[in-house]
């Protein structure tokens, strides 16, 4: 028998060993890497408490997804990417970014013992230099005229709402966050209805972005019933704040 020779003069053979290699390539083919959401919900899953809380000691101790998930968040091609995408990375691109510059400062108390936390530290975002209330100001509250956005954003703050354990994703989106925002609006926490005194208390998160929900007062009830249809609240109750709680969200 004459040993195989690799020549355009065995057409036959070539198309045999094309055939048998085809098959091994793809089986050696590397896995396809997780989306930015589907890594980002493994990463919170993991690390995020079904209360909100986070456990940043752990996450310090082990950073090697936080570091990959940064490394995405400054690498997105946002120009390329579609308006419910944008929406739904920049969401994710807060949260990650805040763990992560809570992270490199832990242990820490609170994030108002950081100067400048919200408004002078620079972080990349999808190749972009931006502090984080830019990053919410810029990329989600103005593009979008959201006020859902407000219960999907938390600032490492147990004042904030309740840190979801899923990632926001583009087919999604807009269920996720009716449910984050039902979620928020129906929590006795944060939305604290006071029969006996016939008001309510709510975050100030409604004080300071009042312009994004346009809806002070009684209209501010009539917002937050759109989410509480087993428990409204009486348009007759009056609105009060109560104080913000900047200790830190961690557990």
């Amino acid at each position: 028998m004459q040993p195989f020779e690799f020549s355009l003069m065995h057409p036959t053979r070539l198309l045999l060993l094309v055939a048998l290699w085809l098959p091994l390539g793809g089986l050696l083919a590397a896995p396809a890497a997780p989306s930015f959401a589907a890594a980002t919900s493994a990463f919170l899953q993991k690390y995020v408490r079904a209360d909100g809380n986070v456990n940043y000691a752990a996450i310090k101790k082990q950073p090697a997804e936080l570091k990959a998930l940064l490394q995405t968040v400054q690498s997105f091609d946002a120009k390329a990417a579609s308006a419910a995408e944008r929406k739904a990375f920049y969401l994710n691109a807060y949260n990650v970014t805040v763990i992560g510059a809570v992270v490199e400062r832990y242990p820490l108390a609170s994030v108002m013992k950081v100067p400048g936390f919200f408004d002078k530290l620079k972080f990349t975002v999808a190749g972009e230099q931006m502090t984080i209330n830019e990053l919410e100001t810029n990329k989600l509250r103005k593009p979008y005229n959201d006020p859902r956005i407000h219960f999907a954003l938390v600032c490492a703050a147990k004042g904030c709402p309740r840190l979801s354990r899923e990632a926001f994703a583009a087919a999604t989106l807009d269920a996720q966050l009716a449910a984050q925002t039902k979620r928020v609006l129906t929590d006795p926490t944060f939305i604290r209805p006071d029969a006996k005194a016939k008001k309510v208390q709510v975050s100030e998160i409604f004080k300071w972005y009042a312009a994004d929900f346009k809806a002070p007062g009684p209209a501010l009830i009539h917002y937050l019933n759109q989410y509480r249809a087993a428990q409204p609240i009486p348009a007759t109750y009056t609105v009060d704040y109560y104080a913000y709680d900047w200790s830190l969200n961690e557990g």
